[in-house]
């Protein structure tokens, strides 16, 4: 689609303006999935509708990151058939998607401790990955057994072992050389972070990376949320003033 197509379909968004990359917490299926009379699944596997529509119309707008919460460490504690559940449905997706991502000339990358997945789960991920690889118009980043938590441990542990090794000084240490430490490493921080379902919490998720982003958290459950719902926020978030610690006067100077 050409860029005056876009506009003619998005004519209240300014494709000048657009945030270089959207994080999303997608909360609530199952709780959905309560309110159809339906089990927790049922919400997981209607949640997925939701992801393609909102990775695509993420691609056709121009975004180059996208990154969903699509599993922390502390799912781990969730009841033992609905994790399974989870990594089954996982492995089903990744296998049916695939082509839809080459289609749409989408990179799959993932963040979070891969090795800590179960096999069937993590082959699969890095089969994905290994697919979409040469895709350029956007990145799909998922945050598996993810925990911002664990991020930031790993980053203070890999610090300590270069500096005790000599190829690190204590003084060279600032956020440049911190962040080439995280799992985001080479990605921009995100400009957006969504969070459907009404909870307003950030749930060990991108803590060092959503220092200065814009928090959108929606009343609606994340099977509800479809590609009208990301418009609306890309257009508030294009509504806002981002100041950085800086006044409205400095920043129409």
């Amino acid at each position: 689609m050409h860029q005056n197509d876009i506009q003619l379909k998005y004519p209240d968004v300014r494709l000048d303006d657009l945030p270089q990359h959207v994080a999303i917490i997608m909360d609530g299926n199952g709780r959905w999935a309560k309110k159809q009379g339906k089990p927790r699944v049922f919400g997981h596997k209607n949640g997925v509708k939701s992801v393609r529509a909102v990775s695509e119309c993420a691609a056709e707008l121009g975004i180059k990151y996208l990154t969903l919460y699509a599993f922390s460490t502390e799912n781990w504690r969730r009841p033992k058939y609905e994790v399974n559940m989870l990594m089954s449905l996982l492995v089903q997706t990744i296998h049916q998607e695939v082509t839809t991502l080459n289609k749409n000339n989408i990179r799959l990358q993932a963040i979070g401790n891969l090795d800590g997945l179960p096999e069937k789960t993590r082959k699969a991920l890095l089969e994905g990955i290994e697919k979409t690889k040469d895709n350029t118009r956007m990145t799909l980043i998922l945050a598996l057994n993810y925990s911002a938590r664990w991020e930031l441990t790993q980053a203070v542990q890999n610090i300590s072992r270069d500096t005790l090794e000599g190829t690190l000084t204590p003084d060279a240490i600032n956020d440049a050389v911190f962040e080439n430490y995280l799992s985001t490493k080479g990605i921009p921080d995100p400009e957006i972070l969504i969070r459907t379902s009404g909870e307003h919490r950030i749930s060990n998720f991108l803590l060092w990376q959503i220092a200065y982003t814009e928090l959108f958290f929606l009343p609606i459950f994340w099977p509800e949320f479809g590609a009208n719902h990301f418009i609306q926020v890309i257009k508030e978030f294009q509504n806002r003033e981002r100041r950085y610690g800086m006044t409205s006067e400095q920043l129409k100077k």
